[in-house]
């Protein structure tokens, strides 16, 4: 407050009223003495407001400097995300096999599906996710499930149930996954587990720390327990992805159990530079048989490499190898090493347009390579609700 025009207005309306007052206290005419004690008194009330004035100026800046508390925020509304997405991948192209070549058009694992999430309070969230796939190759038929499930997400972690994808494939199996192929990855593929149904999951992050426990349970079918487990652990950052799972599954013919596979596997991957990424993964296969005799050992090695050439234009390079624990002479033997290069130009970025080159050197089969073009577009909306 600063002492004003209104400061003295007040001063001289309170001296008349003072004045007023003794005139009509005494009834007697007012003398020099009167006015002179009024003057002293009007000093007085003139020295406490400036001094007021003065104390409220040197708390004002003290004021200012103070926080202010935050107004009390109304609590988040519930928020609802809808994805709908697909994508479109033919090939056409030429296998080259036991001296016989066959063109076709071919399907690398077009799907489209919906996910819906549902945050309906701070930390917990409602995931609906359905996906199926679309097989090009067969009269564009759409219908076999890649997905379906429903989860939940906690402040102590995600808990799913339904058709999935497993630890196996998220931590091993995605990061050597690049090519424009439904055989990729080319030495995982044979033995490997893509999407797993009647599956329970829970997954914990902790800053670049992902876990991953699943297990399969399908009463009806195989074991009254669990016919797959499944669970991995993974670190990701700055680039790098380092990761090792383990898989144990009980194996059966006809009903009857037959022996147990399990899998120690491991991953590493990383993104150079903006232009160049590698990665690789293997797997340790250890085939357990009732009947020891027919017990062996097997593995799975796949190398991916993608370069940058241009804005446009990306190389794509493979190495892999995949043995299944048979002699070379064994008539059951399917073990077999290749390669593949794959050159893609992405005119835009929902479209791939690739040229490949495949080639596999089988143990005790026929070898075959191919040559394939093909393109490949996605799509994707989403919508966000309140």
């Amino acid at each position: 407050m600063n002492f004003t025009l209104s400061n003295s207005t007040a001063l001289i309306g309170l001296a008349c009223l003072l004045t007023s007052s003794v005139a009509l206290a005494t009834d007697r005419p007012v003398t020099m003495a009167d006015i002179e004690n009024l003057e002293r008194q009007l000093a007085e009330l003139k020295a406490r407001f400036m001094t007021q004035n003065s104390e409220l100026k040197a708390a004002a800046p003290m004021a200012k400097s103070t926080p202010q508390s935050d107004p009390v925020k109304p609590p988040s509304e519930p928020s609802t995300t809808l994805k709908t997405y697909a994508t479109i991948r033919p090939t056409f192209g030429v296998i080259n096999q036991d001296d016989a070549s066959n063109w076709d058009v071919r399907d690398a694992l077009s799907h489209a599906g919906i996910k819906v999430t549902h945050e309906f309070m701070p930390g917990w969230q409602a995931e609906l996710h359905g996906e199926w796939g679309i097989d090009l190759a067969n009269e564009g038929n759409f219908g076999k499930s890649r997905r379906a499930y429903t989860a939940l997400g906690t402040p102590y972690g995600r808990f799913g149930i339904g058709k999935q994808r497993p630890a196996q494939y998220l931590f091993i199996a995605e990061y050597v996954d690049i090519f424009n192929h439904a055989s990729s990855p080319f030495a995982y593929d044979p033995e490997s587990i893509f999407f797993v149904d009647n599956l329970v999951t829970y997954r914990y992050e902790l800053g670049p720390m992902t876990f991953i426990a699943a297990g399969q349970f399908n009463g009806d079918k195989g074991d009254n327990q669990t016919d797959l487990f499944n669970t991995g652990l993974s670190y990701d950052n700055a680039g790098l992805h380092a990761a090792i799972t383990y898989q144990q599954n009980d194996v059966y013919d006809n009903e009857q159990h037959i022996g147990e596979n399990q899998l120690w596997s491991g991953a590493l991957a990383y993104q150079f530079t903006s232009r160049f990424y590698a990665a690789m993964a293997y797997q340790d296969k250890d085939y357990q048989r009732v009947e020891a005799l027919d017990s062996r050992q097997g593995h799975t090695f796949d190398l991916s490499l993608a370069y940058q050439l241009a804005k446009h234009y990306k190389l794509k390079t493979g190495y892999f190898d995949f043995d299944d624990g048979y002699g070379s002479h064994d008539p059951l033997n399917q073990s077999f090493d290749g390669y593949n290069v794959t050159l893609e130009w992405l005119p835009t970025p929902p479209l791939r347009v690739h040229l490949e080159y495949l080639n596999k050197s089988f143990d005790n089969q026929i070898d075959m390579d191919s040559i394939s073009i093909g393109f490949r577009y996605d799509y994707k909306q989403e919508w966000q609700f309140d």
